[in-house]
């Protein structure tokens, strides 16, 4: 998709140079006026071209950008990638923006943390300063009384240290440690969402390419029964319904077929758009359905979930930070302290010595370098009751963040047995679900040898087929149930 737009050409600036005569009175002030207004008209032209080019390149830019790229399909003439879950996790989790934002985070709370730290110590910076006073005549100092000379020199390197009543407390560090351990939480809690998310789209298209398998066999089996029942027809065996109800049979089964196509066609596209930077089609996965892992014990699963849950460690560290924060607000009843020590010169020449006039006989070298240092103490008295006001919303805020670490607390007890259940039922319907589509692909042999010997009804034989199909499919999704219950359960466990 791309946009057109004609784009006006870059501004042309002219410049005419005429001949004329030339006043013998002209004078170089005036030559230097010509000279200058030529290169001030020069360069608003060079100006205007260089604004004209750079909107040139932005327009193409951005027709450049809103260029749409095709997916690629399979059978492009290389091999296709053949990904496990594992394989499709790890590209997801590096082309995922939600995923990849809280990376982000976590690694922007490390940098507030070195910050903090860096806070708490002294600073050290280096100041010049050129004091120009303005004389009056009379006295040696000027007229701004403040100085004590017309000239003044500063050349100062500077170290500070602020000692407010949070620095006792540690408060910069420890909410930057807080605010981290808060932010890999964070991590953690999208990775084991994106790993559940990947893992319902990847089973989602192994459970859809075996339903398109089974529906290819459908339509076979369908057209072998149609082929049967027309031949038997031929030799007077079986009525011209059972041929009519046979060719209804195959109709449906195509059409089948087709819905089966387009539903593993969406399921790889959900699946591509999460693995891959670009929309890429060519790729398989691997078909592990038939090889479910093990579901652990309940006692695993729940010391699992009391000490790998990134729920619990997020708001236990939010309980902490909030009982910090009343610290903080505590802290500011404090006196703040400060030290100031500035070192270099403060003189009347920018020099490492003076000579001082003001001495009777002969003049005395006198040196400019040197130190002061600068001792402050604040103490709060009176603000009309702001601490007291944010030191009761400090309080609140820790009640608050008491209440829901104890409801994370009860809303992981919850799920945990929630989503353990629902694991266990799946894991114990699938030995039933695959013994049933074996028992229906047996009954669909012993009834087509009934029908071909004449001791079975055309509708025996169609509900055989539509048997096979059920079995296969609920056998497919009851896999890809397990695969899902688990990823749900690992979630507040782990990968185990």
């Amino acid at each position: 998709m791309t946009l057109g737009k004609r784009l006006d050409p870059a501004p042309r600036c002219e410049l005419a140079f005429g001949t004329r005569s030339v006043n013998p009175r002209t004078t170089a002030r005036g030559l230097l006026f010509q000279a200058a207004s030529w290169f001030i008209v020069a360069a608003i032209c060079s100006a205007s071209a260089l604004a004209a080019r750079k909107q040139q390149n932005s327009v193409s830019g951005s027709q450049a950008s809103l260029s749409i790229v095709g997916p690629s399909s399979p059978g492009t003439g290389a091999a296709p990638l053949t990904l496990t879950l594992q394989d499709a996790i790890q590209r997801a989790q590096k082309n995922s923006p939600q995923f990849q934002s809280a990376v982000t985070a976590v690694k922007l709370a490390r940098e507030d943390r070195v910050q903090a730290r860096a806070a708490m110590l002294p600073s050290i910076s280096e100041t010049t300063q050129y004091l120009n006073n303005e004389g009056n005549g009379i006295s040696p100092v000027g007229r701004f009384v403040t100085q004590d000379g017309v000239h003044v020199y500063r050349e100062w390197g500077v170290v500070h240290e602020g000692l407010p009543g949070s620095f006792f407390v540690s408060a910069g560090p420890r909410s930057a440690a807080y605010a981290e351990a808060l932010a890999t939480a964070g991590e953690e809690i999208a990775r084991r969402g994106l790993a559940m998310t990947v893992t319902a789209d990847y089973y989602a298209l192994v459970v859809a390419q075996r339903e398109y398998a089974t529906a290819q066999q459908g339509a076979d089996t369908a057209q072998r029964f149609l082929e049967i029942s027309e031949a038997l027809e031929r030799g007077g065996e079986v009525a011209h319904t059972d041929v009519i109800r046979f060719e209804l049979q195959y109709n449906q089964q195509e059409q089948a077929l087709e819905n089966a196509q387009v539903a593993m066609s969406n399921a790889r596209l959900n699946l591509a758009v999460l693995m891959f930077p670009t929309l890429n089609e060519d790729f398989t996965v691997v078909d592990d359905l038939d090889i479910p892992p093990p579901l652990p014990a309940f006692s695993e699963v729940q010391t699992m979930a009391q000490s790998n849950n990134p729920e619990i460690r997020a708001a236990m560290t939010a309980f902490r930070q909030a009982g910090l924060n009343v610290s903080v607000a505590r802290a500011a009843f404090y006196p703040s302290f400060s030290i100031d020590l500035d070192y270099g010169i403060e003189a009347n020449a920018f020099a490492l010595n003076s000579i001082n006039t003001d001495t009777l006989g002969d003049r005395v070298r006198q040196p400019n370098l040197g130190y002061f240092v600068t001792y402050a103490v604040d103490l709060p008295v009176w603000d009309w009751g702001a601490r007291f006001s944010r030191l009761r919303q400090a309080e609140d805020r820790k009640q608050l963040a008491r209440v829901n670490l104890t409801f994370t607390q009860r809303q992981l007890l919850s799920n945990l047995y929630s989503f353990y259940n629902e694991a266990q039922a799946a894991w114990k319907q699938l030995d039933i679900l695959n013994s049933s589509a074996h028992l229906a692909a047996r009954n669909l042999q012993l009834v087509t040898m009934q029908y071909k010997a004449g001791d079975a009804t055309v509708l025996e034989v169609l509900d055989a087929e539509n048997s096979v199909n059920q079995a296969r499919d609920a056998y497919a999704a009851g896999g890809s149930r397990y695969r899902n219950a688990l990823a749900t359960l690992q979630t507040l466990t782990g990968s185990f």
